[in-house]
């Protein structure tokens, strides 16, 4: 006979020959002839020595272990004492009760959404985040969710976790903010054959999120190649005076044009305009000789009007002075005080007049 003590937190498997016998726990024990005991803890998980079938056929030893089969196609996340501990795949796991708490979380990794109620803090774990496909959807974004390929839902901004398996899950995103499409150095012909090139932009907003991205391929290119069109189409009705004065007109027009065919791709057209009108090569010669002939007209046309005011104002002052001897004489000493400015010394007799002295000297008489 053989006395074995069992501590606390163990637990002996007793075998005969090779043969499972019992299982003892905690206190003192005495063993038969040729009976051996194999020591476990119960802290850890169970390894059984032998077929875990022939153990299980003790009830009592049964009732002391958790048996976890795990399936192809699943997992068991695995928490002690409230906190996550591991994941278990497929495989069959054994565990020793009453020592430690454990609690087992099964997934079924077929389906795609996770309806488990899982602490966030797992998906940043990695041992959990390689089952887990993650999407990220912003705050002013919009987005469908395909399911092997098909239409399933509009989601809103947030992010979206699924479950890893052999389906297909896609998301096509669009922004819901205004946005603008830019037509830059667009070159076209007026319809008095002038090359241009057009600086064009649009202001648009996505407001049919299924329709753009379901009913549609590439909507921005859509949009861009009939705003391009419709521009191209309208400055080839007006010749190059018309579309420089008329640039405001030209912009409402596409707009009001384009307006039908954008929301049929999901999207509201909110403003158009035509930003710069380049002149190109030869065009931008041309139309400078015309400004600089113009500019020339227009200075030779102000120097004639002066001319002209200015004869008109010379012919006015000599008909009073002729009328008016006293505006004659007061003229005189204009031209006295004038000429005085640049002589040094002026000699005339007491005599006579001062004033005609003055007139003989500077009329040479």
């Amino acid at each position: 006979m053989l006395r074995v003590r069992i501590n606390a937190g163990k637990v002996g498997l007793v075998f005969k020959k090779g043969d499972y016998v019992r299982v003892i726990t905690e206190g003192l024990h005495w063993l038969g002839f040729n009976q051996r005991v194999q020591m476990y803890n119960l802290s850890t998980s169970f390894t059984a020595p032998i077929a875990l079938e022939i153990l299980l056929k003790d009830e009592v030893l049964a009732a002391m272990l958790d048996v976890v089969e795990v399936k192809d196609g699943g997992i068991v996340l695995l928490y002690e004492k409230g906190n996550f501990k591991n994941v278990l795949t497929a495989g069959r796991y054994v565990f020793w009760k009453g020592l430690v708490e454990r609690e087992y979380v099964r997934v079924d990794l077929s389906k795609i959404y996770i309806t488990e109620n899982l602490d966030k803090s797992l998906f940043s774990n990695y041992e959990v985040n390689k089952y887990i496909r993650t999407f990220e959807v912003a705050a002013y974004e919009k987005a469908v969710l395909l399911v092997d390929d098909v239409y399933t839902k509009t989601l809103g901004g947030g992010t979206y976790r699924f479950w890893r398996n052999d389906t297909s899950i896609k998301i096509a995103k669009a922004d819901l903010r205004q946005l603008q499409l830019e037509i830059a150095g667009q070159e076209l012909l007026t319809k008095d054959k002038a090359a241009i090139r057009i600086n064009f932009y649009t202001q648009y907003k996505v407001t049919d999120v299924e329709k753009a991205l379901l009913e549609n391929k590439d909507y921005e290119k859509q949009l861009y190649i009939t705003m391009q069109l419709v521009l191209r189409a309208y400055v080839g009705a007006y010749t190059l005076d018309e579309l420089l004065e008329r640039k405001d007109n030209i912009a409402e027009a596409v707009f009001e044009d384009v307006k039908a065919s954008a929301s049929k791709l999901g999207v509201t057209v909110i403003n158009c305009g035509i930003r710069d009108v380049i002149l190109t090569g030869e065009m931008k010669d041309i139309m400078h000789q015309v400004l600089v002939a113009q500019k020339k007209a227009q200075a030779n046309v102000i120097m004639r009007r002066e001319e002209t005011a200015s004869t008109r104002s010379l012919l006015n002052t000599a008909k009073l002075m002729e009328e008016n001897d006293m505006l004659y004489k007061l003229k005189e000493m204009e031209y006295v005080e004038k000429i005085a400015e640049k002589i040094g010394e002026i000699t005339v007799s007491g005599n006579r007049n001062m004033v005609t002295q003055l007139k003989e000297i500077f009329s040479g008489k």
